[in-house]
């Protein structure tokens, strides 16, 4: 499936539009995630417990998403947008939606 952030494809002219797909994850930092971050945060650098996290939940919601269309009978999607929040009282959560409109190239 061709994945893009572009409203169309190059050399491949869209034949038919199927919708709006989105896909959706929320993962958790837990306290282990939580103490290394805070020694990076102290120390200095990156912080690669939080982002195996975020590539782990981005690339659910873009399973999801791809999962999502070729249920519609989609080989594409076009216009793919991640957004990325943090929920719950101190933040702890990471949500990541992908959206997209589902094509047949």
């Amino acid at each position: 499936m061709i994945l893009t952030t572009t409203p169309t494809l190059e050399g491949h002219p869209i034949k038919q539009y199927l919708g709006i797909v989105t896909g959706e994850t929320i993962i958790g930092a837990n306290a282990i995630k939580d103490f290394m971050a805070g020694l990076t945060d102290f120390f200095g650098g990156r912080s690669t417990t939080y982002e195996r996290v975020l590539i782990e939940a981005k690339e659910t919601a873009l399973a999801e998403l791809q999962q999502r269309a070729l249920e519609r009978g989609a080989n594409a999607i076009v216009g793919i947008d991640l957004d990325y929040e943090t929920l719950g009282s101190n933040g702890g959560m990471l949500m990541v939606t992908a959206s997209g409109t589902a094509v047949v190239v």
